[in-house]
């Protein structure tokens, strides 16, 4: 039996349900599903992950008659993953129902390609805020009709600025609709939301015991700020993991982390908002192809990614809330699986890391930082797995054995044939490890001479200042800079501070740690102009 006929959900959609092997609601879907089918509005609150997207879609398929052909439901959401994923919910619960139609609308698509699909008469819209608003204003969406309006992650459309976005829809909605809507947290906006727009709607509110899951080691390792590349290098031979997640706080960390991993030998993509829809796809299809092995991203981006198979999340810098931790950890040890959640932090974030053990009620284990020769201890343990695996799965294969007696022959001692072999497979070969110091807490909290520590910031300048030939005789703008050096080294926007342009050529402030990613701009074209960059003392006054 399915136990979600106790909650009176139709036989079409139990059916559906089904066949996806889900038999047992989740709480969220327990409370929510009766309060929507009575019709009422409902507020959720809830983590990802907890069954949210079934809670309102089934109540809202419920709801529509087939042959009004007029769009009668639009979900909202933060991000075009996020989209993608709840349409896919959406289609396994109508997969016995082809008279109900979906879109989903989202930025970095085709406008002509979602017109097409909006002209098919879909009754229930799935979007990006942004992206609706445009389809609204091109005439090829209207929301007369609208029935069921869902806001889903409603506190991650805040975040990314989607406030006057969703305030324009909603205005535009008619007043005797049904809303739902669900968030992780409950900031002031989202309440005026429903003082505003909600109508005598129900709470339900999800709290668990525990907001990870046992399956999930979590483990942190302080360092130095200046040492974090170097632990993660030490961190990711140690522990030799098959697919990984690395979150990092910025977008302009993302790209510095993906420039210094590649050149380090590892397969790394990154994944953040300024990426082109076209490079997105290709970078999520990489990962699930495993043609790459680590994928690094924001926590933005990363919304609506939904893979099995990941057996470890790093954080690189410690996440600003409490919610993104869990959601980031929450990315491994699925189906049943097991998986490593790692933290790099530094002391000074001690106190941070309490009150991430504090919400998630559970303990996060301090490590030791792995030396350079447990290192090549863990590597040959794993190497050696992975021969004895070969061996097993070769067992039958008699394709190179003339030239091993050939080589049998002419060897009378084994042990060189055997590591000539085995170094052709050590991807590890060679590695060196700086050395890495672990800040201390008094030498954290450590006063000193402040008159020292002026001199020593002053002489550790944060910014240098490169010259362009390039200016406004060729008619570039600042936004224009940016966006260039971006696309063709990789230096993202908070890695620039002043900008000067004058005629003939341009002077930007560029981040010190970004200076490298420009060594190799000869070849170069900026504005029809063959690039010229030169480190320079000043401004020009």
């Amino acid at each position: 039996m399915n136990d979600f006929e106790k909650l009176n959900v139709r036989k079409d959609i139990i059916d559906c349900l089904n066949k996806e092997n889900i038999l047992v609601p989740t709480p969220i879907q327990e409370k929510a599903i009766p309060i929507l089918k009575e019709g009422f509005d409902c507020i959720g609150q809830a983590q990802t992950g907890t069954g949210k997207t079934f809670a309102y879609a089934i109540p809202l398929i419920e709801g529509i008659d087939p042959s009004d052909k007029d769009p009668k439901a639009l979900v909202l959401t933060p991000t075009r993953e996020l989209g993608i994923q709840v349409s896919n919910e959406i289609g396994k619960l109508l997969s016995n129902n082809k008279d109900i139609k979906y879109a989903c609308i989202y930025g970095g698509e085709s406008y002509d390609k979602q017109r097409i699909a909006l002209s098919k008469k879909p009754q229930i819209i799935i979007g990006t805020p942004g992206r609706i608003i445009d389809q609204m204003e091109r005439g090829n969406l209207k929301f007369n009709q609208i029935r069921y309006l869902v806001l889903d992650e409603a506190d991650e459309m805040l975040k990314m600025g989607f406030q006057e976005d969703l305030e324009c829809i909603l205005s535009s909605m008619p007043k005797d609709r049904q809303t739902a809507l669900f968030s992780a947290t409950i900031p002031p906006f989202i309440k005026n939301v429903v003082k505003n727009y909600m109508h005598e709607a129900k709470w339900v509110k999800i709290e668990s015991k525990t907001l990870t899951v046992d399956a999930i080691e979590e483990q942190i390792y302080y360092c130095k700020k200046d040492s974090k590349k170097d632990l993660l290098i030490r961190l990711l031979d140690y522990n030799q993991f098959h697919q990984i997640m690395i979150f990092c706080n910025t977008k302009s960390m993302v790209d510095e982390l993906v420039i210094f991993l590649q050149t380090q030998g590892f397969r790394a993509e990154g994944l953040h908002g300024d990426l082109k829809q076209i490079s997105r796809d290709k970078v999520m299809q990489s990962f699930r192809n495993n043609t790459i092995d680590i994928l690094i991203a924001t926590d933005v981006a990363a919304r609506g990614i939904d893979i099995d198979g990941i057996d470890a999340v790093i954080n690189f810098d410690v996440p600003n809330e409490n919610e993104l931790y869990v959601h980031r950890i929450g990315r491994t040890a699925r189906a049943g699986t097991s998986g490593t959640a790692i933290t790099i932090s530094t002391i000074r974030n001690k106190g941070r890391i309490r009150d991430l053990e504090l919400y998630t009620k559970s303990k996060i284990r301090v490590c030791e930082i792995p030396t350079p020769k447990e290192i090549a201890k863990s590597y040959q343990k794993k190497l050696y797995l992975k021969i004895m695996d070969a061996i097993d799965k070769n067992i039958d294969n008699h394709e190179y054995d003339n030239l091993l007696m050939k080589l049998a022959r002419g060897n009378s001692n084994p042990m060189p044939l055997l590591n000539a072999l085995v170094s052709m497979i050590d991807e590890n070969k060679g590695r060196e490890y700086p050395e890495i110091h672990v800040q201390s807490v008094k030498e954290n909290r450590g006063k000193g001479n402040s008159k020292e520590k002026k001199n020593k910031k002053d002489s550790n300048k944060t910014y240098s200042i490169i010259e362009i030939n390039v200016g406004h005789n060729d008619g570039v703008r600042p936004n224009q800079m940016v966006v260039y050096f971006h696309d063709e080294f990789k230096i993202h926007r908070e890695h620039f501070g002043k900008i000067i342009i004058e005629n003939k050529r341009s002077f930007l402030e560029v981040h010190n740690e970004a200076l490298r990613f420009l060594k190799n701009f000869k070849g170069k074209k900026f504005m029809g102009r063959s690039l010229n960059i030169k480190v320079v003392d000043n401004f020009p006054r």
